[in-house]
């Protein structure tokens, strides 16, 4: 096997570490240290959609990228049933901006804004140990995927849009995501309900990464932006988070969570 295929481990991993602390400190503090942290993230991968899809735009990516700011804040201390028709403004407001690819960037955009909704909402009312749990489940997922698929290889998942997915890693993720399940219902009280949950979550963030990629193989490039070394873009690094993040506000609806508490 070649060992180019481990040439961006390195700057991966430092970028990682910066990313982690981050991470870290806004997830632990909770309140609006996180909620600012969530409402920047959004705000730029909002702009990275724009500048992605919208080839002849000249402000949109920041008017756009500055709504979905603005919206995220405000959307998370207002009632629920009026932060829903405002979560879904910017995606509007995308229709009278965007030149084209308005469609996909609707879509996208309302994803990020209500996975951005669900993960503020989950801190503050379940608290830190879940945001550790999706956090972990979307991680371990990632990660045992990238060293499984390297390490193993094998059949390739979806080549025409994924080339470097393969099989093995997809089901790594699987594995991992449910030996999180497994720790956190221990370490929590919880049923062991939650294996399958952070299995279906695992591939909610798979599909989320999935989704970005053919996002970007339909514009024709490798990263949504430059911005993180060896990651690309902060869509290249949420896409999973979004997935997650997203399927977890809608399968709370269908089953009680956290499974057997309560």
């Amino acid at each position: 096997m070649s060992a180019h295929r481990w040439d961006d481990l390195k700057v991966r991993l430092a970028s990682a570490v910066v990313m982690i602390a981050v991470g870290v400190i806004a997830v632990w503090a909770g309140g609006w240290v996180f909620h600012v942290l969530i409402a920047v993230a959004s705000g730029v991968m909002v702009w990275e959609l724009v500048c992605l899809l919208d080839t002849g735009r000249t402000k949109s990516q920041y008017i756009l990228g500055a709504a979905t700011f603005l919206v995220a804040l405000a959307a998370n201390v207002i009632p629920p049933s009026f932060a829903l028709p405002l979560l879904m403004a910017p995606a509007m407001l995308g229709f009278t901006r965007m030149e084209q690819g308005g469609t996909r960037y609707a879509v996208f955009a309302t994803l990020i804004l209500f996975a951005g909704y669900g993960m503020m909402d989950l801190r503050d009312e379940l608290g830190l140990v879940w945001m550790l749990w999706l956090i972990t489940v979307v991680v371990v997922t990632d990660v045992f995927g990238y060293f499984a698929g390297r390490a193993i290889g094998g059949p390739k998942f979806w080549p025409k849009v994924s080339p470097k997915k393969t099989w093995s890693g997809t089901v790594a993720g699987w594995i991992a995501a449910a030996a999180v399940g497994a720790y956190f219902a221990w370490f929590a009280g919880a049923g062991i309900g939650l294996m399958g949950i952070s299995i279906a979550l695992s591939m909610a963030s798979q599909i989320g990464d999935i989704a970005e990629s053919a996002l970007k193989r339909k514009a024709g490039v490798k990263d949504s932006s430059s911005l993180i070394p060896g990651h690309g873009g902060l869509l290249d690094r949420f896409d999973g988070m979004l997935g997650a993040a997203v399927f977890l506000v809608f399968a709370d609806q269908l089953v009680a969570f956290p499974p057997g508490i309560g």
